[in-house]
């Protein structure tokens, strides 16, 4: 006995699987589940097997199912049975499944009535069943026995849940019915995962055994105690029948009898049995399918279209073609010279959202990296004073000067001068290392030809190091040049005759700069000093101008916390702490005052090391610099001057020395990108884009190059199939969804009477103590029994439901577990 109402549809659900078999989890037909939840020897056992159609389930009293059992039916012409931990061997006899079952299961949980959600797989090949999956589940039971443990109803439990809450399992409540339906504990769960009731099928067995003068007719009428689906009664083989290994198409005759003759069935007896409890599970699995047929769809379409170009250019690409070969490489090396461009360049197909990359960040070291540099340099105000004083007396000698020596000019200027060249060598290191991360970027593309890529990687870094030389060369060139000869006749150079005046204009300008009280930045810090005893370190919205730090509760700045004048302020580096991800500064007094409330310091903290380093780069612009160690400060510390003369003389150079080196560092911030721009970046990308192809031609193996690694022809291979697979498969479901129909869902019933909590009613049979009768219910659907279209409702369910959500497993408290001596 077999599944004779799916047989018509077995050609084209094969065909399906067929096709999406080569596609991959990623879109693959997930089959549908039905479980079958009931008490313990309620017949649980009995109804797969009756699905089966053969005799192969463990048997006996108490708990005889301890671990689940997903049963995978395969359509095949041989019959036989198949282990997930025993590959490779066939079960022909189905006595020896049986026992392999229960070997198994001793396996691991050993002979005692324990139980373990760790499932046995068994696949049955037959050509009497469709794809489907069933899975037989622990048999609930309320008090532990033997060496159970005390929560033994609660692990049943949890191991049924985790199969009823999927959306695309159908419930089988199993109920006895020589027992109380009001406290059917299967239909109790099926009601908190499936509470519309739309995938529950209530079961109700062993009516042969019911007390006599007593029946179920008004239950299985679905007007007792009704259900949205309604109820199937079956009669299984009893103990003695097994035991005398009865045939399954007798049992099924007896069964059929029974119906026929039982004066309070006979007129449903169309309606009950387990052939009809077949048609019914067809019919609701193709109304899974059919319901999920348009999205299913749907994803197939958008996964074909995504594939369709690559799809086109890998079938085009021959491993054996040598003209494909080359044009393959020529689109290759286009295409990264083409990606390059566009990642130093910018563009605005495919941008970055997350981090700087490319030319932002190269655009990043020119106008905020390499001026902090530069600052940096410019900062140390009292060193530069003390220079100066030492050249103008070491020049003067034994002899005491009437004038200000220009030679201490030019020595001062030429030092600074100088000094420039350690951070324009670090800004070509940065922008350097750059460009290699960007062409890293580009060539991973190239991975699908490993020699390719690596001669390509070679060959550009070795561009790149040539080019970063020349223009090192042509820096301090540069560098070597301004030092050749100090040209004080620049028309930006205020002279010596005017270095008193322009040092008072210059200082009345500062004030009207400070007055003016520009913005320089703005952005969000965490003071993590001061938040620690109110709840732990705080965000505010800051603002930095050139006369005060100030910060507010958030970015619309209305409601400010504090103004910090930057008077006698210092900058100082903070370590990272130990499980810290924030990059933190400290800002101080140098008159060891308060800087805010009882604060001596206050430790700000941004997310990266860019906002740091924008924030240092700022604070220098507003007259905040870097503490300095006290024995450097002690070496270098200012003298006092006793000689006036001395002092003006000081001043003045300093003033010269000031405006000299203005024009110097604003030539130099002016020059160095440009230099950079042209003999570095702009020549990498004309030789990426002219010489690149021509150099991996001279290498003489260009064959060889374009040889596929192994992983880029398996997944070219893949991709070929995955897309042959997919428009085969949208053939095959387009027939499909013109050659089944669907039955609508009955409309919903008051399943109230299902407690969710354990009843207190006596339990006697499906008739004594009948509660309230809650009106009349739909009847429930009735199949066809014959006709063209009564073996077309055996679709499996798809899983592509992405429009369900996947019920929330409900829990309960477990007792407690009594201690044992």
């Amino acid at each position: 006995m077999g599944n004779r109402g799916m047989e018509d549809l077995i050609p084209l659900v094969n065909r399906l699987q067929e096709a999406l078999s080569a596609v991959g989890q990623s879109c693959s037909l997930h089959l549908p589940q039905i479980a079958v939840v009931g008490g313990q020897s309620a017949g649980k056992s009995s109804v797969l097997e009756n699905f089966v159609g053969r005799d192969f389930l463990p048997r006996g009293s108490g708990i005889v199912t301890r671990r689940p059992l997903i049963l995978q039916l395969l359509n095949s012409s041989a019959e036989y049975g198949e282990f997930f931990h025993c590959k490779g061997r066939k079960f022909i006899d189905f006595g020896d499944i049986r026992r392999e079952i229960e070997s198994e299961t001793r396996r691991l949980i050993g002979s005692n009535k324990g139980i373990s959600p760790v499932p046995i797989t068994l696949k049955i090949y037959s050509p009497h069943v469709l794809n489907l999956t069933l899975v037989d589940l622990p048999g609930i039971t309320k008090v532990p026995v033997g060496d159970q443990p005390a929560d033994i109803e609660y692990q049943i439990r949890d191991i049924i849940m985790q199969y009823i809450c999927k959306e695309n399992c159908l419930i089988l409540a199993v109920t006895p019915a020589n027992t109380d339906l009001a406290n059917s504990d299967a239909l109790k769960l099926a009601k908190d995962v499936d509470p519309q009731g739309q995938r529950t099928i209530g079961v109700i067995t062993k009516l042969d055994l019911m007390d006599k003068g007593t029946d179920a007719r008004e239950i299985l009428e679905n007007r007792l105690l009704p259900l949205r689906r309604g109820y199937i009664g079956i009669v299984n083989r009893s103990q003695k029948d097994i035991d005398g290994n009865k045939d399954i198409m007798a049992a099924l005759e007896s069964e059929r009898d029974f119906f026929l003759s039982h004066p309070a069935y006979k007129h449903i007896a169309e309606r009950m049995g387990t052939p009809y409890l077949q048609r019914i599970l067809n019919q609701q699995l193709t109304n899974h399918i059919r319901e999920a047929l348009p999205a299913f769809r749907s994803h197939l379409q958008s996964q074909l279209l995504a594939l369709n170009k690559k799809a086109e250019e890998y079938r085009k690409f021959s491993p054996d073609d040598a003209s494909r070969r080359t044009k393959t490489l020529l689109q290759s090396i286009q295409r990264l010279a083409a990606d390059f461009e566009k990642l130093i360049e910018g563009s605005g197909d495919k941008v970055d959202t997350v981090t700087l990359s490319g030319g932002a960040r190269i655009n990043q070291i020119f106008h905020e990296r390499f001026p902090n540099e530069l600052v940096k340099i410019e900062s140390d105000e009292r060193k530069l004073r003390q220079e100066i004083n030492y050249a103008i007396r070491n020049i003067h000698g034994v002899r005491t000067g009437l004038f200000t020596p220009d030679m201490a000019f030019e020595a001062i200027v030429k030092k600074q001068i100088a000094s420039l060249k350690r951070p324009c060598i670090k800004f070509i290191d940065m922008v350097s290392q750059e460009l290699i991360t960007t062409v890293y970027q580009c060539i991973s593309k190239l991975s699908a030809f490993p020699q390719l890529r690596e001669e390509t990687e070679r060959i550009i870094i070795t561009e790149i190091r040539e080019q970063e030389n020349k223009c090192r060369d042509q820096v301090l060139l540069l560098i070597d040049i301004q030092l050749a000869y100090i040209n004080t006749k620049h028309e930006d150079f205020i002279g010596f005759t005017n270095s008193q005046q322009v040092s008072s204009q210059s200082n009345a300008n500062s004030s009207v700069q400070i007055a003016r009280n520009q913005v320089i930045q703005k952005g969000w810090l965490t003071i993590s000093n001061i938040g620690i005893m109110k709840g732990g370190a705080k965000e505010f919205w800051f603002i930095l101008s050139t006369e005060s730090l100030s910060w507010y509760k958030d970015g619309e700045e209305k409601e400010k916390k504090y103004m910090l004048p930057l008077d006698n302020l210092k900058l100082r580096d903070v370590e990272k702490g130990f499980m810290s991800s924030k990059f933190v500064f400290a800002i101080f007094n140098t008159e060891l005052r308060n800087v805010y409330k009882d604060y001596k310091c206050l430790e700000l903290a941004c997310n990266s090391q860019e906002e740091l380093d924008s924030w240092k780069a700022s604070l220098l612009r507003a007259g905040v610099y870097p503490e300095r160690d006290a024995a450097e400060e002690q070496e270098n510390g200012a003298q006092n001057f006793t000689d006036p003369q001395l002092e003006r003389q000081v001043e003045t150079i300093r003033n010269l020395v000031d405006s000299y080196m203005s024009i110097i560092y604003k030539t130099v911030r002016d020059l160095m990108p440009k230099t950079i721009m042209h003999l570095m970046i702009n020549s990498v990308k004309e030789f990426i884009s002219s010489e690149l192809l021509a150099q991996l031609y001279a290498l003489g193996e260009c064959s060889a190059l374009m040889d596929e690694s192994p992983e880029q022809k398996q997944h070219r291979e893949e991709v070929l199939r995955k897309h042959s697979a997919l428009k085969e498969a949208l053939t095959v479901i387009g027939e499909i969804s013109t050659s089944t129909f669907t039955t609508p869902l009955p409309p919903p019933v008051d399943s109230s009477w299902i407690q969710h909590q354990s009843s207190t009613q006596p339990k006697n049979s499906a008739t004594a103590g009948r509660p309230v009768i809650r009106g009349h219910a739909p009847p429930v659907p009735r199949v066809n029994l014959s006709g063209p279209n009564s073996s077309s409702d055996g679709l499996q369910q798809l899983t592509g439901q992405h429009n369900r959500v996947t019920t929330s497993v409900p829990r309960r408290q477990p007792p407690a577990i009594p201690g044992v001596k």
